[in-house]
């Protein structure tokens, strides 16, 4: 059996990836009540003996006893590998954007609710959710379809027990990755922006790439870098970790951010089978 746990704050994109679940092929249940988590796992269980039943389930902060879920999390009858527990989120600004844009009362407001701060308490609400996720997404910049296209590279089609490595290039003065579980800054690299003949360039352009493997603290940079994550990530693994988000960061996310994520990729391609590079500030050229 596998089971997908899909949880996040109102607006992050929940509906779209269990509707990219039920494409799948998942039998899909919006709104369960944590506490029925457990029966209804062992049901299917009964039903489908061999094990082939594909489930995903959503609990967002409209369920009951949300403070119960670790234990009911730990109960179930299902190896580690066999669920998965996704929490997406997005930046404050975004997700009342998006629900307001819905129409729809959040279940949180009321007469001394607004809309901000019932996403904001909704944070501690899930929070016993988000703590235990496998996999956090940040959708603040992604669309459905872009979401849907991450979902699947990163879990669907990654069948592995390995590690999968997600290597992503930001710009700080866009805001940092909600999802990051390791976050590196090489604002004080030499700056390829500042060289007129590099500055509509990216870091994938061979002049830009040529001119920071120039850069005697752009190597030394990326020999740390890559020395933390050789001893480091070893020992997330060790500890049954599925999912690490590495995020790269300079000034606007064009030039040495990704460069360093490509060729830190292209090093720890030699070690692991499942590391994806994504440039987040690349479409707003």
């Amino acid at each position: 059996m596998k089971l997908f746990i899909i949880s996040g704050r109102s607006g992050s994109g929940k509906s779209t990836i269990l509707q990219a679940l039920e494409d799948y092929g998942y039998q899909c249940i919006d709104n369960l009540p944590v506490n029925l988590l457990h029966s209804l796992v062992e049901e299917n269980l009964r039903q489908e003996p061999q094990g082939g039943l594909q489930l995903a389930v959503c609990i967002d902060a409209r369920s009951q006893s949300l403070q119960s879920f670790p234990e009911i999390l730990q109960s179930l009858p299902l190896a580690r590998s066999e669920r998965r527990v996704v929490y997406l989120d997005a930046v404050s600004p975004t997700l009342v954007k998006r629900f307001s844009e819905t129409r729809r009362r959040h279940p949180l407001t009321s007469d001394k609710v607004d809309l901000r701060q019932a996403i904001d308490v909704e944070a501690q609400v899930l929070a016993t959710i988000a703590d235990l996720a496998d996999l956090t997404i940040d959708t603040t910049q992604l669309s459905s379809q872009q979401l849907i296209a991450q979902f699947v590279d990163r879990v669907l089609d990654h069948d592995s027990s390995n590690i999968n490595l997600l290597l992503r290039s930001f710009g700080f003065k866009y805001g940092v990755p909600v999802d990051a579980d390791f976050v590196f800054d090489l604002r004080c690299l030499p700056n390829p922006h500042w060289e007129p003949e590099l500055r509509n360039l990216s870091g994938l352009d061979q002049p830009v790439r040529d001119y920071l493997h120039a850069q005697p603290m752009v190597n030394e940079m990326f020999n740390d870098v890559f020395g933390i994550l050789n001893r480091w990530v070893p020992r997330f693994e060790d500890n049954a970790r599925v999912y690490m988000t590495v995020a790269i960061g300079c000034t606007g996310g064009q030039h040495r951010s990704v460069y360093m994520a490509q060729r830190l990729a292209k090093h720890l391609s030699d070690r692991y089978d499942n590391v994806l590079v994504r440039h987040r500030e690349l479409n707003r050229r």
